[in-house]
């Protein structure tokens, strides 16, 4: 009780600005000013200036957070038209995009997923039916993790599986099957497993992640280009099943090996009564199960249906017009029109979507926002024009000095604060360099995704560091070695397998 009224009088006594704030309070505002006032019009014409200079802003406020990062992607709305770097008609589509539909209805379809315990269920049936000696533990709860995490956010992912791997190494301990050096290696691989799968599997759909969402959103509206629920995951999938091969050997093989001999068999007793507290499965998780499931096959399928010789023309058309906001949105809906066990409330409810995390929507759209004034302004051709000495350099060079200084950045950075700053550039650095700016987006993207070295990295990475057992050294020596790998993979994956899935 003392400490609950302790905590609540910390937050009373907490300032409104800590010296970080205040630093990007001053410093945003300062970096517009330089850049309106010091650029010559024969440089950048009126609109470019504007439109450079809050993004400086706006980058300086996501970085320092003087206000909520939501309430910061706001900004665009005013500042574009007040200071006539673009109008209100242009900016304000951006916040209404398809894309942000898109993952709304993801958000949604999660959150019944939450509501019901459907995530539960599916990672302690993982990991009974893989087994329970501590590699096997590792390697269930890194597919439970990564399964999720594709139709889930990261953050939630790592937040849901987060109590089953504390509870698994709570039975190690208080049974003493591990003992020792074996335990702790056994609790921090399992605690780096859940944090690692979630970040890697957030990658392989454009649900599942904010850089991937953006990514669709500006291609869309940039480049004219759609990228498809389907398209994402061929390309991204193998990616995420490399990467999460990697991982699991390298947690349980190399950096947090368990000895054999000292592990005792048979099966945890934890997975049985978690899972007999559960109970059976219950007709309102076959009901969200089902609706999930019919969103993420017309996901797939939908862009292939046409090119089926024998579906008649008028059904080929209909799923041709059927995109993939459009099949989120309707699995979204559907739950609120299915009744549940309860008589008093359906499945969802309306009350339910206060949990939904609004404020990534409206970062998104100040993502797009920022994406839409860079090209009607210009501004997209003239850091063209600064990029092009980079034209003689090798593709495959330009790939990956990008692929290290995002993920670099990352490490620091909030991935939505970079994601939303660097997708925009990198259409001018296609623009400079003479080719497609689709993969260099996704080189961006995936870069902004995967991060692993350091606490503050990605919200996983914090949600499993606040468990007690990892130090910094652990999560920065396993880290540092992810990133290398990922560097490799990311740029091969780019320069390699993305022409073939987007015919490039």
């Amino acid at each position: 009780m003392a400490s609950k009224e302790n905590n609540k009088k910390n937050q009373e006594n907490k300032p409104h600005y800590t010296t970080r704030n205040w630093v990007g309070l001053i410093l945003g505002p300062v970096l517009f000013a330089l850049v309106y006032f010091l650029i010559p019009e024969n440089v950048l014409p009126h609109e470019q200036k504007v439109v450079l200079g809050v993004t400086l802003l706006v980058a300086t406020f996501w970085v320092t957070e003087p206000v909520p990062m939501a309430a910061t992607s706001a900004l665009p709305l005013v500042l574009f038209p007040a200071f006539h770097g673009a109008d209100i008609d242009t900016v304000a589509p951006a916040y209404g995009s398809s894309v942000i539909f898109m993952y709304g209805g993801g958000f949604v379809i999660a959150l019944a997923i939450q509501k019901w315990n459907l995530h539960r269920r599916i990672a302690l049936n993982v990991i009974k039916m893989i087994g329970t000696k501590s590699n096997r533990m590792i390697l269930g709860i890194l597919i439970a993790t990564a399964g999720i995490s594709m139709f889930v956010s990261n953050a939630a992912t790592a937040l849901m599986m987060l109590p089953v791997a504390i509870a698994l190494i709570d039975e190690v301990k208080d049974k003493e099957i591990l003992k020792g050096q074996n335990f702790d290696y056994f609790s921090k691989g399992i605690l780096l497993a859940v944090a690692y799968a979630a970040t890697i599997g957030g990658l392989a759909t454009l649900v599942s992640a904010v850089p991937n969402a953006l990514l669709a959103g500006i291609a869309s509206s940039q480049l004219d280009r759609t990228v498809t629920f389907a398209e994402w995951l061929f390309f991204t999938g193998p990616i995420a099943i490399i990467l999460l091969v990697i991982l699991y050997f390298y947690l349980t093989k190399v950096k947090f090996k368990v000895k054999a001999s000292e592990e005792a068999d048979g099966a945890l007793s934890f997975i049985k009564d978690e899972l007999n507290k559960l109970g059976k499965l219950t007709t309102d998780e076959i009901k969200v199960g089902i609706v999930f499931l019919i969103t993420v096959t017309l996901w797939i399928v939908s862009p292939f249906v046409s090119s089926v010789g024998f579906i008649p023309d008028n059904i080929g058309t209909f799923f041709d017009e059927l995109d993939d906001a459009t099949i989120s949105v309707f699995g979204a809906a559907l739950l609120f029109f299915l009744p549940s066990s309860n008589k008093a409330e359906r499945i969802l409810e309306w009350k339910d979507t206060k949990e939904l995390p609004w404020g990534i929507l409206i970062l998104f759209g100040g993502g797009m926002s920022i994406a839409t004034a860079f090209s009607e302004s210009g501004l997209n051709d003239s850091i063209g024009e600064v990029l092009q000495m980079l034209q003689g350099m090798q593709y495959i060079f330009v790939l990956l000095l990008l692929v290290v200084f995002v993920l670099s950045i990352t490490e620091i950075l909030s991935n939505t604060a970079v994601s939303n700053l660097f997708l925009p550039l990198t259409v001018g650095l296609g623009i400079a360099i003479g080719i497609d700016p689709l993969p260099l987006m996704a080189a961006a993207a995936l870069s902004a995704g995967s991060c692993y070295m350091l606490p503050v990295a990605t919200p996983p990475n914090t949600a499993v560091f606040s468990a007690g057992y990892l130090e910094v050294s652990d999560m920065a020596k396993a880290g540092v070695w992810l990133n290398i790998i990922s560097v490799a993979v990311i740029t091969a994956a780019v320069y390699f397998w993305m022409p073939i899935v987007f015919n490039l």
